[in-house]
């Protein structure tokens, strides 16, 4: 690409959970791959976890007041109007600041008023879509978008269909080059190599359906002779380092910063069934319970799950049913040598290693085709 040096302004905004922040870093790595001359910033939402994981990842972010709606209890949206339109403000701040030749959403409260405002003053927008049922806000900007990247075909029921590349999902390059051993991985947590060890994950922030139901059957993963590496979020973290203390067999923290060496840790996994999750593990090539967070929009993660089960690539748990089926059928398929091997074989199939690189070069070579 000839035109590449040109100095590109670019805005990623979004986040909320581990599953929009990691995708915009992979992204916003796999632009200053290909132009180091790319000036990037990211824009979330105050308070929220990207305020804290995109310092940490190198790159500058600017907060916004803003928060999405809350369906438990209505009395806490009377300030949504307010906060909303406080964001707009900030966000032409920042646009008069920056100055951004591009804007990218990649999903959470932050992105709409980014990208309403991209399109309302003629910037190229762009959309990272990674669940298979589109977000509202993501159908309603997706109208005037440059381009929409999707994780999967069949997207033309949300999107206009000569907008839509399907790139799959980025994974963070830690987890797709990962190259470390399982001896590496279980040091790293200060288990024992001679036991078959789970990956308990809820997501980045917990889940409670899961943690409780690790939390009552401690005893069995001892007695089946099973470790853990228990990522419970900051909501269970206290009450599940209570309930590990002096077991040899647990790890448990409330975040994972190096999921390389979780991964490489693993040999069966337990987590919820978000479009990242889902991407990561198919990389890393490893057998899966899902119990689907029954609350996401459109029930989407049982639709995701569902897609890996029918193609005998993972099991699947409801929410409902976890506190009694969840761990009498990890320890099933601990015992079950045949159908791991099944189950890696047919999740690996699936892995999309490269979508970063994808969705950079794409909105790298739309931008020059503007100039």
């Amino acid at each position: 690409m000839a035109a590449e040096k040109k100095e590109l302004r670019i805005i990623v905004a979004g986040g909320g959970t581990g599953g929009h922040i990691f995708p915009a870093i992979a992204i916003a790595n796999a632009l200053k791959k290909i132009n180091p001359e790319i000036k990037i910033l990211f824009v979330g939402a105050k308070g929220k976890m990207e305020m804290e994981k995109i310092p940490q990842a190198g790159y500058e972010i600017k907060g916004l007041d803003i928060a999405g709606f809350n369906r438990s209890s209505l009395i806490k949206n009377i300030g949504l109007p307010w906060k909303l339109i406080k964001s707009f403000f900030q966000v032409r701040k920042i646009f008069s600041d920056f100055r951004p030749d591009a804007v990218i959403g990649v999903g959470g409260y932050s992105s709409f008023p980014v990208l309403r405002l991209a399109q309302q003053k003629g910037i190229s927008s762009f959309i990272h879509e990674s669940n298979s049922f589109a977000g509202k806000s993501n159908i309603l900007l997706g109208k005037r978008a440059t381009k929409i990247f999707v994780a999967t075909g069949g997207m033309e029921k949300f999107f206009p269909a000569d907008k839509i590349i399907v790139t799959g999902n980025p994974v963070r390059k830690s987890i797709a080059e990962n190259a470390v051993s399982r001896e590496e991985g279980i040091r790293f947590f200060g288990l024992d190599p001679a036991l078959k060890t789970v990956l308990v994950t809820g997501g980045s922030l917990g889940a409670k359906t899961i943690n409780e139901s690790i939390a009552a059957n401690l005893d069995a993963f001892e007695s089946n002779n099973l470790q853990l590496i228990w990522q419970t979020g900051k909501p269970f973290a206290d009450q599940a380092k209570k309930l590990a203390a002096g077991r040899k067999n647990i790890w448990t923290g409330d975040f994972i910063t190096k999921m390389e060496f979780a991964f490489a840790a693993a040999d069966l996994v337990i987590s919820r069934a978000g479009a990242m999750a889902i991407a990561e593990l198919c990389v890393a090539a490893k057998p899966v319970v899902f119990v689907p967070y029954p609350f996401a929009a459109e029930d989407h993660q049982t639709m995701n799950a569902k897609y890996l089960v029918e193609k005998q690539a993972a099991l699947m748990i409801r929410d409902s049913d976890a506190q009694i089926q969840l761990i009498p059928a990890v320890i099933h398929l601990a015992t079950n040598s045949q159908q791991q091997a099944t189950m890696e074989k047919n999740i690996g199939a699936l892995a999309v290693s490269d979508a970063d690189e994808k969705v950079a070069n794409e909105i790298l070579k739309s931008l020059i085709s503007q100039q």
